[in-house]
């Protein structure tokens, strides 16, 4: 196994391989996935490269969890396993479900399917408006007690929520997207991740593939892919988009690296406590992504991105109208 450069999520949070792998991808959201067999060689792959740090959710089905737990049980006291719960049966469509009740028959579910007795960190996917973020801290903890969780996460949370969260079950990480070209939690959720000693996960670090310039206004989505709803898609708002991307990529070829090293070698000079999970089905990409941990990105290259951001405006929304609700209450 290859080391990664660690990283401590927050004050009470896991040590974990700074840079994680997010699971989502090898079967939900982002085209066809993979088969079983290859989607667990690929954690398989990601483990022996360095990362310590595998994210995955109930509402990526079952199979994704399943393969998380087939793939790292040989291994797992050297793994940080991360899952989420908060969505009726397990279906974004169908709605949040955080009632303490739910949680608790989630955890059971997810342990099986892990092939574990402990979660390391278990988020709640999105916050629930018809259940007290109070109750919600409080069932984790009673898991965190039980021992069947060792770590309280929130995914897309504002900061009244965290709070709220936080003062009953320390928090020790906070997920949300967050990249070159979505840096709204920089205003408000950031400091406070700052103040109360709290990790940060960025998802979608490369923006959904659209960082790494492999995407143009040409590309077209398989019929299962997410990004086929996500405003910031449209052809249109690709065009549109390009400069950032054509930006990134004369930074990359100056300092002799890809645009997706640049991206995460970015957000790992923000903070010493956050961490990203890019995800992939290949196995060049992955190796790519590692490799930005090898690239130091100095004070006068952050400030030259600061520069070139500066003159540029992001077009389209991230989400579409229903699932943008959910985020950042």
């Amino acid at each position: 196994m290859k080391l990664l450069p660690t990283r401590k999520l927050g004050i009470n949070g896991p040590d974990v391989s700074a840079i994680g792998f997010g699971c989502m991808g090898l079967s939900f959201g982002i085209g066809a996935g993979v088969d079983r067999v290859t989607g667990i060689q690929m954690i398989r792959n990601a483990f022996e490269r360095g990362v310590t740090f595998f994210d995955t959710a109930e509402a990526y089905g079952a199979q994704n969890e399943e393969m998380v737990g087939e793939a790292l049980a040989s291994v797992r006291k050297q793994a940080i396993i991360a899952t989420k719960f908060g969505f009726k049966n397990g279906e974004v469509t169908q709605g949040t479900d955080s009632h303490p009740r739910r949680i608790r028959e989630v955890v059971e579910t997810s342990l099986r399917r892990l092939r574990t007795d402990y979660i390391d960190l278990l988020y709640q996917h999105r916050v629930d408006p018809a259940v007290p973020m109070e109750d919600v801290a409080g069932a984790v903890k009673d898991l965190i007690s039980q021992g069947k969780v060792r770590h309280f996460g929130l995914s897309e949370a504002g900061v009244e929520s965290i709070r709220r969260a936080h003062a009953v079950q320390p928090v020790a990480a906070l997920q949300s997207e967050y990249s070159l070209w979505w840096r709204e939690p920089e205003a408000e959720v950031i400091p406070t991740l700052e103040e109360l000693g709290i990790g940060f996960v960025p998802f979608s670090p490369l923006g959904k593939g659209f960082l790494t310039g492999t995407i143009d206004p040409n590309t077209t989505f398989g019929a299962n892919d997410f990004r086929n709803v996500v405003p910031r898609f449209t052809a249109e708002a690709r065009d549109a988009n390009q400069d950032l991307v054509d930006a990134i990529k004369r930074l990359a070829a100056a300092r002799h690296t890809t645009s997706a090293q640049i991206a995460l070698a970015w957000l790992l000079a923000q903070r010493p406590w956050i961490v990203p999970i890019p995800g992939t089905t290949k196995l060049h990409r992955l190796e790519e992504n590692l490799g930005a941990a090898d690239v130091d990105l100095g004070s006068n290259d952050l400030q030259e991105i600061e520069n070139v951001l500066a003159g540029i405006t992001v077009q389209g929304n991230r989400y579409p109208p229903q699932l943008a609700k959910l985020a950042g209450k």
